[in-house]
């Protein structure tokens, strides 16, 4: 899943590429993932691109004093073409193709959603803060405004709540995912199961750190990056996520893994767990 570092990259990408064009017209593929109906699509034809933003996991094209937002979901990417086809794409279930930006130099935009279960969901409005998922972000933990005061709140509001979940819901905090909040905690040598509120002073100034650092270093390692490298990138530099079976660079014991009915988080018992492997998230108990 696209997460803030991946959609910040995108968004400096596509608005380098798209500043000043001119939108000729929006093809829908996928009819799911258009969330709106007013302003309609056709209502972007012909504005001129003001700029490329982001909001958490959502990427903000701005059009005319319109915003086209996207949310990529788990599976969903942009593609750039320098050509596309004269022709737009057909509906089909079996397709990964979901919409298709048409720009006035011939280029534009591919959005794609590989898999079954699609969730990648289009909006057009005319303020960002009208689509939902928006309106409900917690704060930005690159913004200046996420002190150390801030993320102590959250973690005192959420109780006994276990830290991983509580990092990675965009209500509480924006832009975070299953993959990052595996990397926040092994940074801070903490359980993903630990409860929120039992961090201790030290702790939580660790996991700010952590949360600024890891996601701030992966802001910059994508930089100047294209769209077609950001994937590439992300996997290359996880320490413990999606590395199942591999070796922790920090203490060369095994990464671990628990499963989840549709996920899954990844960990180090020597660095995080204090050696002891977690069991299922049915049956262990919480760490202290």
């Amino acid at each position: 899943m696209p997460e803030l570092p991946e959609v910040e990259a995108l968004a400096h990408d596509l608005g380098r590429r798209l500043d000043g064009r001119a939108i000729v017209r929006v093809d829908i593929a996928a009819f799911s993932a258009l969330k709106t109906f007013d302003p309609p699509l056709t209502a972007l034809a012909g504005g001129l691109v003001d700029g490329v933003g982001r909001h958490g996991k959502f990427l903000d094209i701005e059009v005319a004093g319109l915003h086209l937002v996207l949310h990529l979901a788990r599976a969903g990417w942009v593609r750039w073409r320098d050509e596309v086809p004269a022709l737009p794409p057909k509906p089909s279930n079996k397709s990964p193709m979901a919409a298709r930006v048409v720009l006035d130099n011939g280029a534009g935009l591919d959005v794609t959603e590989a898999g079954t279960k699609k969730s990648l969901a289009l909006y057009v409005v005319r303020d960002p803060m009208d689509v939902p998922g928006i309106a409900s972000l917690g704060p930005d933990p690159l913004e200046d405004s996420f002190t150390l005061d801030v993320l102590r709140g959250i973690l005192t509001d959420a109780g006994r709540a276990q830290i991983k979940g509580v990092i990675r819901h965009q209500g509480t905090i924006a832009g975070i995912g299953n993959a990052y909040s595996d990397e926040i905690l092994h940074a801070a040598k903490m359980s993903p199961f630990k409860p929120s509120s039992s961090l201790s002073e030290e702790e939580l100034q660790t996991l700010y750190v952590a949360v600024r650092t890891v996601l701030g270093d992966a802001v910059k390692r994508s930089e100047g990056l294209a769209a077609s490298e950001l994937k590439g990138e992300k996997k290359t530099h996880m320490a413990v996520h999606g590395r199942k079976g591999e070796v922790c660079p920090v203490c060369g014991d095994v990464v671990r893994e628990v499963s989840f009915s549709d996920t899954f988080l990844n960990y180090c018992a020597t660095c995080q767990t204090g050696g002891k492997p977690l069991a299922d998230r049915r049956t262990s108990k919480f760490l202290k």
